[in-house]
């Protein structure tokens, strides 16, 4: 009787092999196993710890100073990123018909067939709208557009430097777009301008705060093709080389204060007549 109550009210501990280890066994339960062999779970080294996942922050914030936190760099400036064209009034007044010109073929390509003399045209009128025109990309507008600004340079004479200050918002819009052709275009614009009259230099001085900051930024954008041969030089489209041709002309011609403004705001210039 005493030995039914012991096995029914306690356990008693065994000691099982040489190891000495414990097992714990019920009354009425079959063989008892070690311990030892149950199968342990297994531990991965101190080395191989799991990493926690890592959190994306912007940076400056409280959140940027915590552990496991990767700070987000700055966005794109985006100062060589082309801009979105609107619709320019060069465009508008073409469609309309309201220009005095049409396409003429030639052997030698397309040319301007002027319907009236150009020395009679109205300048304050005529002249800001083709230079309205220099944002368009797409023919013929793009082709009357600079076409008709060399036209009416070369026989503007003292027509053209009155007409200067209305100039400057279509070149800074021109500009401003950011397009590789209509920044060659332009510049080509530019060199014709400061040398189509007399005093038209020194007249775009006041303006180069409105110019040339774009020029600033293109200014080193030069192609290195190594020991290759750059066609562009020879069509006159690299960037680089048509910036600096542009800002030696305004320098010859924009008078003693010319350089001054220049390197104001190109500090990188070097003048071509001091030096």
């Amino acid at each position: 009787m005493f030995v039914c109550f012991f096995q029914s009210v306690f356990c008693f501990l065994s000691v099982a092999g040489a190891g000495g280890e414990m097992v714990v066994e019920k009354a009425g339960s079959g063989p008892s196993k070690p311990v030892g062999d149950r199968c342990p779970q297994q531990q991965e080294p101190l080395g191989h710890a799991k990493k926690s996942k890592q959190q994306v922050s912007d940076g400056f914030t409280v959140k940027a100073m915590m552990k496991n936190t990767v700070v987000r760099g700055p966005p794109i400036a985006g100062a060589f990123k082309e801009r979105p064209t609107k619709p320019t009034a060069f465009r508008k007044f073409y469609e309309r018909g309201d220009f005095p010109i049409a396409l003429e073929h030639d052997t030698k390509g397309n040319k301007i067939a002027w319907k009236v003399e150009i020395e009679k045209l109205d300048y304050h009128y005529y002249l800001p709208l083709f230079f309205d025109g220099l944002c368009e990309m797409t023919f013929p507008y793009e082709f009357f557009a600079r076409q008709g600004i060399h036209d009416m340079l070369e026989h503007g004479g003292n027509k053209i430097l009155p007409v200067i200050p209305q100039l400057i918002i279509p070149i800074k819009n021109a500009l401003s777009l950011r397009n590789r052709q209509v920044i060659c275009i332009t510049l080509k614009v530019l060199q014709h301008l400061v040398v189509s009259a007399d005093m038209v230099g020194e007249a775009l001085v006041p303006y180069y705060r409105q110019i040339l900051p774009v020029l600033n930024i293109f200014k080193n954008m030069n192609v290195n093709s190594g020991d290759g041969i750059d066609y562009s030089q020879q069509k006159r489209e690299n960037i680089g080389d048509l910036i600096q041709e542009t800002l030696e002309a305004f320098e010859r011609c924009g008078g003693e204060t010319a350089y001054i403004n220049i390197k104001y705001m190109i500090p990188t210039y070097q003048s071509c007549i001091l030096n």
